[in-house]
C-alpha cells in the first residue's frame, strides 16, 4: 500500500454528478499493490486517523484530527502502484486487480472509519477531478 498524505484547507472530488468535499483535514490518496491484506489496511487506518501534523498555537505540529474537527478525504488511485523507473510508460505490475481493490479499498475505508467517524471518499474506478488546497505544504508517503 502506497498512499499520499495531505494536509488540507480543503479538498474537492467530483466523478459527473457525484461529489465529496472536505474543509480543513486530510486528502489520503491511497494506491493498493499486490500483497495488499486487511492487516496492511488496519495499520494504515491507525496510523493516518492518529498523525499529528495540525500546528498548535505555538507553531509545532502537535495536533491531530480531533483536535481541530477536521475531516478526511480518501481517494483510491491505481497509479501509486505504478512504477516508472524504466521505460517511458508506466509499468502497473504491483497494482492489485481491480474487483480485489475495490473490496480492499471499502474495508479500508470502514477500518478509517471506525478510528475517526470524519470521513468521505472518491470513486472508485471513474474519472475524476481533484481539487486541493494543500495547507502548508504539508505532504507525507505512507507506504508499506
Amino acid at each position: 500500500m502506497k498512499a499520499v498524505i495531505q494536509r488540507v484547507a480543503r479538498a474537492s472530488v467530483k466523478a459527473g454528478e457525484l461529489e465529496a468535499a472536505i474543509g480543513p483535514g486530510l486528502m489520503v490518496l491511497v494506491g493498493l499493490e499486490e500483497g495488499d491484506t486487511e492487516a496492511t489496511c488496519e495499520w494504515a487506518a491507525a496510523k493516518i486517523a492518529s498523525l499529528r501534523v495540525f500546528e498548535d498555537a505555538e507553531g509545532k505540529m502537535n495536533l491531530g484530527l480531533r483536535e481541530i474537527g477536521g475531516e478526511i478525504l480518501a481517494i483510491s488511485q491505481f497509479t501509486l502502484a505504478g512504477s516508472i523507473a524504466k521505460g517511458r510508460r508506466p509499468s502497473f505490475d504491483r497494482a492489485m486487480a481491480p474487483d480485489d481493490a475495490r473490496i480492499l479499498f471499502r474495508r479500508f475505508l470502514e477500518l478509517l472509519k471506525a478510528q475517526y467517524p470524519h470521513v468521505k471518499s472518491g470513486f472508485f474506478q471513474e474519472h475524476m477531478e481533484v481539487a486541493l488546497v494543500n495547507d502548508g505544504p504539508v505532504t507525507f508517503i505512507l507506504e508499506r
